[in-house]
């Protein structure tokens, strides 16, 4: 057996992770893949080449980078045994995170959350692929991407509109204070995500490194929400929550463009 290892430098979160589990599930050859998303380092346990996965990878446009490969004397690798159990309770905190910064974002008048609450929900459909799609076809799996992809394009799109109707239109000052409140929940559940999923595959990395949370895409964004809120508050001006909103909904975009390179 072969061990192959990458870099990839945009492997913020565990949602990337899920989206390189899914695209190279199936692949012959492949026999295991191990993730260390602090280093943002992926190793790859396969027979043969290395290719087809390689290429498979790049695709995604993750940023990864080959660094080695050698051969492995591991000949027994144990796979988690509860990771449906755990995709389901980091696919309930998100997708309750995207309800309560939809709804709060709507009644605060702040496109910082609406946005948030939209790259929650690119997470949740990440985690819901990876679950729905267990035991069924590559086909069928490849449909609820792109069914995902395009949906979350099509509420992107929306919350740019309504992001250009604002700083074009009269200017409606967002509550501060729910913003900065709603982003430190959010931030405490990227980091309970992050650590429930870090912990779930080996007893050593039980104990959260502080570097876990701050690789993650999602936690900058909570912080650049609290930002915004801070200076709508000193500014007295909805300027800063349409800048961030507008940032967020670009990484939805993005996020939703890797979603349909899994439909192809």
């Amino acid at each position: 057996m072969n061990k192959t290892v990458f870099e990839i430098s945009k492997m913020d979160c565990p949602s990337e992770e899920n989206l390189i589990r899914m695209k190279l599930d199936g692949m012959t050859g492949l026999v295991h893949l191990e993730f260390d998303i602090p280093n943002r380092i992926l190793t790859v346990f396969h027979h043969g080449g290395i290719d087809s996965i390689e290429k498979s990878i790049d695709e995604l446009n993750l940023g990864s980078t080959f660094l080695s490969t050698e051969t492995s004397d591991q000949t027994e690798i144990k796979e988690p045994t509860n990771q449906k159990k755990v995709l389901w309770i980091v696919l309930a905190i998100n997708f309750t995170f995207f309800i309560l910064e939809m709804i709060t974002g709507l009644v605060s008048k702040s496109m910082g959350l609406v946005a948030d609450s939209l790259d929650m929900l690119a997470d949740s459909f990440v985690y819901g692929i990876s679950l729905f799609a267990v035991g069924g076809s590559l086909v069928r799996k490849k449909q609820i991407a792109k069914l995902a992809g395009y949906f979350q394009v099509f509420l992107a799109v929306v919350g740019f509109v309504e992001v250009l109707r604002r700083f074009l239109g009269a200017e409606h000052l967002p509550n501060f204070s729910t913003m900065i409140a709603i982003s430190v929940l959010a931030l405490i559940a990227n980091g309970l995500c992050l650590y429930i999923l870090q912990k779930s595959k080996s007893k050593e990395e039980a104990h959260m490194k502080a570097s876990m949370i701050f690789t993650s895409n999602d936690v900058i964004i909570n912080l650049g929400v609290i930002v915004a809120g801070l200076l709508v508050h000193w500014l007295n001006s909805n300027k800063p929550d349409l800048i961030i909103g507008t940032i967020v909904f670009v990484l939805v975009v993005q996020g939703a463009w890797r979603i349909l390179k899994l439909s192809k």
